[in-house]
């Protein structure tokens, strides 16, 4: 995941959606503290800020230092830069120790991790027996761009990430070793709604933040052809009316298990 975002952090800052605020507050229910989070893979600190609207301190991590020079400012979120060469040891003590931490969540980002390390890290830090774990993704249903989006895929699936393939299954087959508390289990993620509403430049610029994009560019591609742009703009209806779309997310909430041998 490092360097992956670097060259559009700025973009990625000002394009990438929030979180519908009822998802924190069913979170927060489900720990009995509220001292300190945890947002692995921060990015630019979209989901921290909402999270520090409920716990004490946020602690938030990502692997890139020039993803978080453009994160948000919060006077309970405390952002660090945590290369990939970072220790398991180094992270937990990073994070205040085993069993500091009430609540994990990873905000479209876990499927870039390696997940047995991060893993390992979450069952130490979480308090026992309640911390909870959160992870989700989110797709938008672009039916109504349903010719231009087809073209669009095609395009982009030579610059893909096989770490992206999590994301594209609506994370079913992530692995997640960790006991359901009700919403979602290994295998089988609760999905839920959010909406988002943008004209189609703001929709261009929100997609050219997305890994795929990145590397084309990098590679001097542009994906967004003339022909894939006229087609688009043919079934938006123009460049200036705003769009709602309907975006699924899908959510892995859980806690440590008892065994904690059952977790690799």
């Amino acid at each position: 995941m490092a360097g992956v975002f670097d060259k559009t952090a700025e973009q990625y800052a000002q394009r990438r959606p929030g979180y519908p605020k009822e998802w924190f507050s069913m979170l927060v229910s489900l720990t009995p503290e509220h001292k300190v989070a945890w947002d692995a893979g921060t990015g630019s600190g979209q989901a921290a800020i909402s999270v520090a609207e409920h716990y004490d301190q946020v602690i938030a991590t990502d692997v890139s230092a020039t993803q978080l020079k453009h994160a948000a400012e919060h006077p309970k979120v405390r952002y660090l830069h945590t290369p990939i060469s970072t220790s398991e040891d180094e992270l937990v003590s990073k994070l205040g120790g085993d069993n500091s931490i009430d609540l994990i969540i990873s905000a479209t980002a876990v499927h870039w991790f390696d997940l047995p390390f991060f893993y390992s890290v979450a069952n130490r830090v979480l308090k026992k027996p309640h911390g909870i774990i959160a992870v989700w993704t989110y797709g938008i249903d672009m039916q109504h761009l349903k010719n231009s989006s087809k073209m669009l895929l095609e395009a982009v699936l030579p610059y893909s990430d096989p770490r992206t393939r999590h994301l594209l299954e609506g994370y079913k087959k992530l692995p997640f070793p960790f006991e359901s508390v009700g919403y979602g289990s290994e295998g089988s993620p609760v999905e839920l709604s959010m909406e988002i509403e943008m004209t189609l430049v703001e929709f261009v610029k929100s997609l050219k933040t997305v890994s795929a994009f990145v590397k084309a560019e990098e590679q001097g591609v542009e994906l967004f052809s003339d022909e894939i742009l006229k087609e688009m703009k043919k079934e938006w209806g123009g460049t200036t009316g705003r769009r709602k779309f309907s975006s699924i997310s899908y959510m892995l909430v859980g806690k440590p298990k008892s065994d904690q041998s059952q977790v690799n």
